[in-house]
């Protein structure tokens, strides 16, 4: 894909907030140190336009990214940074889970884990939470470049393993420092601008309970 435009055009905290109209979204998640927001800023060829801090857990809102005029990318906030306050954690899970549960436009979400690692407890809790929302059919997998290339497969595994992806779903290695993977990530992503199938019937109250354990998950401190 050829990104000719990319701007910000909300921050929201609440449904209202949310941009009207019917274009197609997809959403991006990931713990708070996994470089998301260099991830946004490789994938639409811009520097600065998501900012990217030292600090993680910047991203307090839910960011939409009008692209092309044709569709948002959208940069939901990090998961898994204790130096944050627990009520502040708690919120921001809440505020994701809002916005999985009732956004018509959204059309799949990409999760987001560190190449380099085994995912987190959270990172499993999470693909679990978006599998049942029928999302979780691609994992970026950011920091190609700090491993080496005859580790790629193994650490391949390990992510697939470890989040029980299902056969079809894919990995997308990207390094946002040497620029690689960008047009295999568009050409994996673009044919999911459409409209994600219903849920299926039986599913709700799976949804309910995995929602309740991803929040108060949000409440513990797991970074040391």
């Amino acid at each position: 894909m050829k990104v000719n435009t990319a701007e910000i055009v909300m921050s929201a905290v609440k449904p209202e907030q949310y941009p009207q109209g019917d274009l197609p979204e997809i959403a991006m998640v990931g713990r708070s140190n996994v470089g998301k927001s260099s991830a946004i800023n490789t994938l639409l060829g811009r520097r600065k336009l998501a900012r990217v801090s030292g600090n993680p857990g910047k991203t307090r809102t839910i960011n939409f990214y009008l692209i092309n005029n044709a569709f948002y990318l959208v940069d939901l906030p990090g998961y898994g940074y204790a130096k944050t306050s627990k009520p502040e954690r708690a919120s921001w899970g809440k505020m994701i889970e809002i916005y999985l549960s009732s956004r018509e436009n959204l059309q799949e979400v990409v999760q987001l884990v560190d190449v380099r690692h085994k995912p987190s407890k959270e990172d499993q809790l999470m693909y679990n939470w978006l599998k049942h929302f029928g999302f979780g059919s691609l994992v970026l997998a950011t920091k190609l470049d700090k491993i080496k290339r005859s580790q790629y497969q193994k650490h391949f595994k390990i992510i697939r393993e470890t989040l029980e992806m299902p056969p079809e779903s894919r990995i997308m290695p990207l390094s946002s420092l040497k620029k690689l993977g960008i047009e295999n990530a568009w050409e994996n992503m673009e044919p999911l601008l459409q409209r994600p199938e219903p849920i299926e019937e039986g599913n709700e109250e799976i949804i309910k309970e995995t929602n309740e354990e991803i929040i108060e998950e949000a409440k513990e401190d797991t970074i040391k």
